[in-house]
């Protein structure tokens, strides 16, 4: 609707903003021109960049950046993280962490944007994820896991925020109109993105929101279990995450990063409901313990 509507409006644009006959002979033909222009170019825009996937079983919604914007805006962001933070100097923990989110991104619905996953050395528990596939784990929440499938759980999880590109979605609900003028004008891609890191920063590292985070749960659940990954592990991960903020009641330590992410206990009710909506042999996938326990006495 959205879509239609967008593309009707610019139609009529054009029908309004149709130049004289003499248009290049005089400034306000020539004026008339550069509009209607632009309004070919934003319709065009619009057409070519509106429909994208965001989530499992080809679910789509309108999308006002392409993804190479997306990946211009996740680049940005990049650079600013690792310009302040201490990126874990330890190759044998860079390429696992890699190879357990390749594992993840080989079955999600946006597999060939090409992602980073890099460690961060700190004591915060967290993981976050930037536009165009950029994953972080800090040492605090891996040094909380004890099973590889703990690590896919939270990796899908991340990889699921940018798979149903919940940050672009914040972005333009709040810059739309900013984007499509920029666009349709012919403004470079990375002058936006400059303007939007800080942005989006913000959002990795508190979160997307209640409904975002939930979405991140139910996919998460299916990316892991598709990847070969038992998605008890989840349950395991936020009980974990649960006890650490020091509340095993209503709110879970998610909840104390930002207000807006839903209870912990809620997040769990939801993921065991879909867990046992599920084939029973989904019980029986592995979780990988010893080889994640060698490499968490690496972070000793």
């Amino acid at each position: 609707m959205l879509l239609t509507g967008l593309a009707i409006l610019t139609i009529k644009y054009l029908g309004d903003a149709r130049p004289p006959a003499d248009a290049n002979q005089n400034p306000k033909g020539r004026m008339m021109t550069r509009v209607s222009s632009i309004a070919v170019n934003l319709m065009v825009m619009v057409l070519l960049v509106a429909c994208a996937t965001t989530g499992p079983g080809g679910e789509k919604s309108v999308i006002l950046l392409s993804e190479e914007q997306e990946k211009s805006i996740g680049r940005q962001v990049a650079q600013e993280v690792e310009s302040q933070e201490n990126i874990l100097q330890d190759s044998l923990w860079q390429s696992y962490l890699t190879e357990v989110g390749e594992k993840i991104v080989a079955v999600c619905d946006r597999p060939d944007l090409g992602y980073r996953f890099r460690v961060i050395a700190s004591d915060q528990v967290n993981a976050f994820a930037a536009p165009g596939g950029f994953i972080y784990f800090y040492t605090g929440i891996l040094d909380m896991m004890d099973t590889e499938a703990e690590l896919a759980a939270v990796m899908a999880h991340e990889i699921s925020h940018v798979v149903a590109r919940h940050s672009v979605k914040t972005l333009q609900a709040a810059y739309g109109g900013i984007i499509l003028i920029n666009l349709a004008l012919g403004k470079e891609s990375q002058e936006l993105a400059g303007q939007v890191a800080g942005t989006v920063l913000n959002l990795a590292l508190t979160g997307y929101g209640r409904s975002n985070e939930l979405q991140a749960d139910e996919y998460g659940v299916h990316y892991m279990v598709k990847a070969g990954y038992n998605p008890n592990a989840t349950v395991d991960m936020f009980t974990k995450l649960a006890e650490a903020s020091g509340d095993q009641g209503d709110r879970g330590f998610f909840e104390n990063l930002t207000a807006s992410h839903p209870e912990t206990q809620e997040r769990i009710r939801k993921i065991e409901a879909q867990i046992a909506a599920m084939d029973e042999n989904v019980q029986n996938l592995p979780i990988y313990p010893d080889r994640y326990r060698a490499m968490k006495r690496r972070l000793e």
